[in-house]
């Protein structure tokens, strides 16, 4: 739903008309939509890694606990903020819509491209690991050629079946993640029903030593840190604005529903895992789920473990693929991108931005991008903290505008959540130096690409015929 603006307010740059004629975006989406594609996203392997990071730095049950309660308050202070956003620019592209009508161009460029190409390298990651997984339950798959192909057919086949239509990819979404959720809340119940043996050792193991001061405080930062990054894609649905049906009214109830899905889904997982596992054995166990599987299910744990994080990985790809799609789709609609990529078919996929996605998501299934995503993840605070920034300057310079919802606390909630961002930012910058630098030069590299980019697609819009 378009919002209405009062005089003197600034209304945002008109989007690039789409003369291709070959379709448009289709308002055929839901709240269960915009739920699943945020599970499906967020819900993959970090939820299989992130404890035992944590509980290496925190080995106390109920810090470790804490953490994440923590990680979820920050995501619903940014949930706020975004929910208000969401619905005053109900376009589809994500956060980087925010940032360039508050910030201008060459921000929302940053947040666009950055976005674009950190979901693209976690689809080809995503897609290398869902390949190792099918090698350890079918041999005939192994080796390091096989599984990197693998890993490329689960990407050119998701693409694939989102190629006919918006419809299609929702309906594979909504499918994929249901199954997802319901073989994880398998295992839970199987931990707390079948784990009992497993339990009764945990009472008798020794105690673990647990920092203290200015050292239990860092731990905590980092643990956080490491739970917003496992909880990041609670805001799946604003990729989706022009596709939702009355944003208005489902944006926010999709945003909150799934943020309250994943903090449900991830408190029972690690509930289940410290009722069968010792807190010494979580500890630095990139496996703990599979270990807390094999306690309970023996011999068939491993299978179980790597079947269950298949399907996982299975809906994270298609959920990766509409994401991203969007986002190059809306940079290229305002003329920050070639105009050819604005081709949307008649079922509502954005084609050319699907293809170019997957390839560039096969790209890094094939190559060795560690750093790249290293430093990406730079990015993935910036981009809250620049929404965050935009709130406040859209507050104050569209003050007239009507907001079909406002955020909660504003502007206590949105000061918090920003300092927030600040805090963990600034830890990420002393822990990882190296690519604190390297991030700063592609920062500074990236405005002629970005001016470069802008030029070729203003050529090209003059010499389209109306």
């Amino acid at each position: 739903m378009p919002t209405t603006s009062a005089p003197g307010s600034i209304e945002p740059p008109p989007h690039l008309p789409d003369r291709s004629n070959k379709g448009k975006l289709l308002q055929v989406l839901g709240v269960g939509f915009g739920i699943a594609v945020a599970v499906g996203n967020s819900i993959s392997v970090g939820i299989v890694r992130t404890p035992g990071s944590i509980a290496a730095i925190l080995p106390n049950a109920w810090l470790f606990i804490a953490v994440w309660i923590g990680g979820a308050f920050y995501a619903l202070l940014s949930a706020f903020q975004l929910a208000e956003l969401g619905t005053l620019i109900p376009s589809s592209g994500g956060q980087y819509n925010f940032s360039r009508r508050a910030l201008g161009e060459y921000a929302g460029f940053i947040v666009g491209w950055s976005d674009w190409i950190s979901t693209c390298g976690t689809t080809g990651a995503v897609g290398i690991v869902l390949g190792e997984y099918l090698a350890h339950l079918f041999p005939v798959l192994d080796g390091a050629m096989r599984i990197k192909i693998t890993g490329v057919s689960a990407i050119v086949i998701f693409a694939l079946l989102q190629w006919k239509s918006v419809s299609m990819g929702s309906k594979v979404q909504n499918f994929t993640t249901i199954l997802k959720g319901l073989v994880f809340f398998v295992m839970v119940i199987a931990c707390f029903t079948m784990g009992r043996t497993a339990h009764a050792e945990i009472l008798t193991a020794p105690a673990v030593a647990v920092p203290a001061g200015a050292a239990l405080i860092t731990a905590m930062l980092l643990g956080m840190q490491a739970t917003i990054y496992t909880y990041d894609g609670w805001d799946g649905v604003i990729y989706f604005g022009d596709e939702v049906k009355n944003p208005a009214y489902l944006i926010p109830r999709a945003i909150f529903a799934s943020l309250g899905s994943l903090f449900v889904i991830y408190l029972l997982i690690n509930a289940a895992v410290l009722y069968v596992l010792p807190m010494n054995q979580i500890a630095g166990n990139d496996f703990s789920l599979g270990l807390a599987a094999e306690r309970v299910f023996g011999r068939y744990g491993d299978t179980v473990f790597r079947s269950i994080i298949v399907v996982a990985l299975f809906s994270s790809i298609n959920a990766l693929h509409l994401m991203g799609t969007r986002v190059l789709y809306a940079m290229s609609r305002d003329r920050l991108f070639f105009h050819q990529v604005t081709r949307v078919n008649k079922g509502g996929t954005p084609t050319v931005a699907l293809f170019l996605s997957a390839l560039v998501g096969v790209i890094f299934a094939i190559g060795k991008f560690e750093r790249v995503i290293a430093m990406l993840a730079f990015f993935f605070v910036t981009n809250y903290m620049l929404s965050f920034i935009s709130l406040f300057i859209l507050r104050a310079r569209d003050h007239r505008t009507e907001r079909p919802y406002r955020a909660w606390g504003y502007p206590w909630t949105t000061a918090l959540a920003l300092l927030g961002s600040l805090a963990f930012l600034i830890e990420a910058v002393r822990e990882d130096r190296a690519n604190s630098l390297l991030t700063l030069v592609a920062l500074a590299c990236s405005y002629p690409v970005f001016r470069v980019l802008k030029s070729v697609s203003s050529r090209e819009t003059k010499n389209e015929p109306i």
